[in-house]
């Protein structure tokens, strides 16, 4: 009986251990191994860049077509820009989820699932710089659907327009810009 219960216990490390195991990330997938534009990686690159030169932005907030504006100093770009960051669509899972077109300098990526949050991202290329981002998100349940359109120029302007409609509550609509100084 001892020795039932010992092997039975032993088994069940073993299989937790195999399992903790191939829940770890591959140590060689690398962004090289990306299949489409480095959303996140780009974000991130450009908040830690925006953080060192502290530009002046003049941000306007417009909740229900009601706008309030300021000049200010950001301090944290990477809660500024996160939005743009989350439509990151490279998740080994959607490796096959969107359609690519490239036309001269534009590159759109178009979701094949009108479930996939991110349905397109929208990219403008001038001689290997990035001109700017547009990016469209929706999401739909019972409770509510939220519609986002974010773009970004980069040095000049990022605007966030939101539109969330929660059953109960009724309809907001969101703009936040930020224009560089």
């Amino acid at each position: 009986m001892y020795w039932y219960k010992r092997s039975v216990l032993l088994t069940a490390s073993f299989i937790l251990l195999l399992g903790i195991a191939s829940c770890n990330r591959d140590s060689n997938a690398s962004a090289s191994s990306q299949k489409f534009f480095d959303i996140k990686g780009y974000f991130e690159a450009d908040s830690a860049r925006l953080t060192k030169e502290n530009p002046l932005i003049t941000k306007t907030v417009t909740h229900n077509q009601i706008p309030e504006s300021q000049k200010v100093h950001i301090s944290n770009w990477g809660t500024e820009l996160s939005l743009f960051k989350q439509s990151d669509i490279n998740k080994p899972a959607w490796r096959s989820s969107y359609n690519v077109s490239v036309t001269d300098n534009i590159t759109v990526y178009s979701a094949k699932d009108p479930n996939l949050k991110t349905q397109k991202l929208i990219i403008k290329t001038e001689n290997d710089k990035l001109k700017w981002i547009l990016i469209i998100n929706h999401t739909k349940n019972v409770l509510y659907e939220n519609t986002e359109k974010l773009s970004y120029f980069p040095d000049s302007l990022y605007l966030i327009q939101k539109k969330q409609s929660v059953r109960v509550l009724g309809t907001d609509t969101y703009r936040i810009s930020g224009l560089f100084k």
